[in-house]
This record gives structure tokens, sequence and C-alpha cells, in this order.
């Protein structure tokens, strides 16, 4: 297991009966999590500002039970984000994502030397902040432009606008093509892709596209890479899998050693530990 330990503004308070309680900076939320089938430990502690509620269609809506700003910020260590609550049920943030962020900022640091990193699927930006002040460059890629915006945005409030980073609003896998083509050479490559999704025409399908874009990305790695960082919340797919990938596509060629596990979030005061996807990693 991978666990976000070094979290100071934000916790859960609680997990149970297929919800999660959280206080995001000062906010406490109440989320659906279909993980949590067991009871929750404190059940008078679930008097939240706002209520997540799924319709029996799929989607769902907040509830606000008490005043919440339009947006609020967090803070991890030099890291500021902007939390906003959105129609998908997500707040601009995964904070178990944050044990990434450590290794994406410890390994920068070690190497002693300019490092250039591919962040695919990049949503609002947490590992190419944490890069960023590690002093690396990032190209940061998202199809969703408003992702992008908002990983400016957050950006600029951790002190960050003037950072050599690009945003760029693409299809991943068409980027890392044309990148190919450009002769294009990264030192780290980190992905967080989704289970589906459309861009344009095209769908995506983890089962079926992930292994050809890991494949395609390790053709992008320079000659002494440092990491290769694979992320997945696609439920049922074993973190064994996407680790396999990276030994097949970098380690074979690249050497290194590859590691794999759960992302967990503690919760407070307690021994329950909640599962929030894998990651699978390629180092030096």
């Amino acid at each position: 297991m991978f666990i976000a330990s070094n979290l100071s503004e934000y916790t859960v308070l609680d997990t149970g009966g297929g919800e999660k309680l959280e206080d995001v900076g000062g906010i406490i939320l109440q989320r659906p999590d279909p993980q949590v089938i067991w009871e929750k430990s404190r059940p008078a502690l679930w008097k939240p500002h706002a209520v997540y509620d799924r319709s029996e269609s799929g989607g769902g809506s907040w509830r606000f039970i008490k005043k919440v700003p339009d947006k609020w910020t967090l803070s991890y260590g030099q890291l500021k984000f902007y939390i906003r609550p959105t129609g998908f049920k997500h707040i601009g943030l995964f904070p178990e994502q944050s044990a990434n962020w450590d290794f994406i900022s410890q390994n920068i640091q070690k190497s002693g030397r300019r490092v250039r990193m591919l962040n695919l699927f990049a949503y609002t930006g947490g590992a190419t902040l944490a890069a960023l002040h590690a002093g690396a460059g990032v190209v940061h890629v998202d199809a969703a432009k408003s992702m992008n915006e908002w990983a400016k945005e957050n950006a600029a409030l951790s002190g960050l606008g003037g950072a050599d980073v690009r945003y760029i609003a693409d299809d991943c896998h068409k980027f890392v093509l044309r990148e190919q083509r450009r002769g294009s050479r990264y030192d780290a490559i980190v992905m967080d892709p989704p289970s589906y999704g459309r861009s344009g025409s095209k769908v995506w399908k983890i089962e079926a596209d992930l292994f050809p874009l890991i494949s395609d990305c390790a053709k992008l790695l320079s000659e002494d890479p440092l990491f290769f960082i694979v992320n997945s919340y696609t439920t049922g797919l074993s973190d064994v899998v996407t680790r396999n990938m990276l030994v097949q596509c970098v380690a074979r060629d690249k050497g290194g050693a590859v590691e794999s596990g759960t992302l967990v979030l503690p919760q407070k005061d307690s021994g329950v530990l909640l599962p929030c996807g894998t990651t699978a990693r390629w180092y030096k």
C-alpha cells in the first residue's frame, strides 16, 4: 500500500454505508464510495456542509446543508489547490495522490539535474505542481480545456505561474504519437487514465487502449529516465496488471525496478484504511 500520510488540511473523518465523510480544508463533505461496504464508526460525526446524492440514472447532484463557498483552497506543503464541488462528484483534487507527489518531488530533487516530465490525463495538475516545485519542466496534457485552466489557477495559487510548463488540450495518445514524430524525449512520465472516455470521435477503453499507450510512451523516454507512473481508478483492474505493463514496456529495456500497490487514505483515529485506486511505478 501507498498511504497518503502527510496531509494536514484533508482528513477522512469516517466511512460507512457506501459513503465517506471528509474534512476538505475546513469544509465537511459527504460523498458516495462504492468500496465502503462496512458500517460507520462514528455516526454522530455525520453533519456535513454538503452531500453528493446519487440519482437512479447514475448521475447525481450536490445538496448544500450549510453555506459553502463557490471555491476554497487546500494546501499540501508549498502546493495550493482550488477546491470546487463539481457535478460529477469530484472536487478538483485526489488527495490520495499526495503519495505520488512526494515520490515525484523526491526523485526529481535527488537527480540533481534538469528533468523534463510528461503528465498525461493531467486533471487539475497535482503531479504537475509537485514536479514544477521540485524544479522540473512539465508538459501537461488533458483533453478538457476546463481542467487545464483549473491547473493554471492552481499553479498561480502555488506561486508557480511563471514556471516551465506547457498546458495542452489534446487527446493524450494522439499527442504522444506526434511527440514521437517530433523526436521529443522525457525523463519522467505520469499518467492517470480514465476507465472510459471520449475525445472527439475517439472512444477510450482502458482494457484495450492502456497497453498501446504505455508502449508508445516508453518510446519517448530519454536515455537516462527517472520514473514512469501509471495510476488507475478502474474497479477490478489490479495494480499487478499495470505493473506488468511497465515491466514489459520499460523495465526490460531500461532496467530499474517496478513497484505497485493500492493508494490509501487513513481514516482519522482508527485502523480503517480507505482504498482509492492503484498505482504502479517504474524507477531507476
